[in-house]
């Protein structure tokens, strides 16, 4: 990720910030008849407060398009301005938890960032979802393993030796566990909801 915004940086984070920003859980839950999810569970446009409607494949496939809106920015980036795929992976992520079309209150990043990951180097990818996947078959909590998640892309990038990647990564770290700042403080207090429940 370099340090001065150039004219290919700034088009690698308006097509990541563009991609990002689609609330795919907020479309689908409407078009679904689900009404507006963010008057629903945590109020999160997300794949899990989704879940939280009862639908299985509404959050099946909210939790795909979110990864897609990750992965498809960033792999754009990367053929037209490889140079420069830190900044669109950054600003999806940014897209999902600002997006400018609901007044900049999104979701929390993580299945946005599990597609960035991808496209940035499958291995990356790789450790994500073995991460995210087993903190969450043995905790049942969404946000655990999210963020369990996020830190493992950011390390992997080191291990890899892609020092770029690590810090767009890493960056991306701090702002997904912000982003869930009042889940620590539930988990700390052993209140944090688990998957399947309706809260």
């Amino acid at each position: 990720m370099p340090t001065e915004l150039t004219i290919t940086a700034l088009y690698a984070a308006l097509l990541g910030y563009g991609f990002g920003s689609i609330p795919f859980g907020l479309i689908l839950a409407k078009l679904a008849g689900k009404g507006d999810i963010r008057q629903q569970g945590s109020g999160n446009i997300g794949a899990t407060n989704v879940l939280r409607t009862g639908s299985k494949g509404l959050a099946a496939a909210t939790l795909l398009l979110d990864l897609a809106k990750g992965f498809v920015p960033v792999w754009l980036a990367g053929m037209w301005f490889w140079q420069d795929m830190g900044w669109a992976a950054l600003f999806a992520v940014i897209g999902h938890a600002f997006p400018v079309w609901l007044g900049f209150k999104g979701g929390k990043g993580v299945a946005t960032n599990a597609g960035v990951s991808f496209a940035l180097a499958w291995p990356i990818g790789v450790a994500y979802a073995i991460v995210w996947i087993g903190v969450l078959a043995i905790s049942r909590i969404s946000s655990l393993a999210g963020m369990s998640a996020v830190v493992a892309a950011a390390v992997m990038a080191f291990v890899l030796g892609i020092p770029t990647f690590a810090k767009v990564l890493t960056l991306i770290a701090v702002l997904v566990i912000w982003l869930h700042r009042e889940n620590i403080k539930r988990l700390a207090a052993g209140t944090e909801p688990k998957v399947g429940s309706s809260k």
